[in-house]
């Protein structure tokens, strides 16, 4: 979005230009638990939907609810990292209900991997 005049902007940029420092957070920490100790795939298979882009629209709205209701405290992050999660699950979810091929023009993760490492 760089150079493009406010006016003309899509909502969804506007709103991402003002929430640029806190979406940087939430990216942070979506990249930070995708670890895990315990199932060596889960990041693999998780970085594979998440680093395959979107607007991340969800937990912009869920910041912009928290500033528009006045909230200060530490906790929005969080809980848009969070709904940013749960859109995830419901997406690879859905590849396998659907036995989706593709998703975001990329190879689904239950066609790179199995269902059951999907929705793990």
């Amino acid at each position: 979005m760089m150079g493009r005049d406010q006016s003309v902007a899509k909502p969804h940029e506007r709103l991402s230009a003002h929430l640029a420092d806190d979406m940087a957070d939430v990216n942070a920490l979506i990249r930070d638990r995708m670890a895990s100790k315990h199932a060596p795939r889960i990041p693999e298979v998780t970085a594979h939907l998440v680093e395959a882009g979107g607007k991340r629209l969800r937990p912009m709205l869920t910041l912009a609810s928290a500033r528009l209701c006045g909230y200060a405290g530490p906790y929005h992050i969080h809980l848009a990292a969070t709904v940013e999660f749960i859109h995830t699950a419901t997406l690879l979810h859905d590849d396998v209900v659907d036995e989706s091929a593709q998703r975001r023009g990329r190879p689904t993760a239950n066609l790179l991997w199995d269902n059951k490492s999907s929705v793990l």
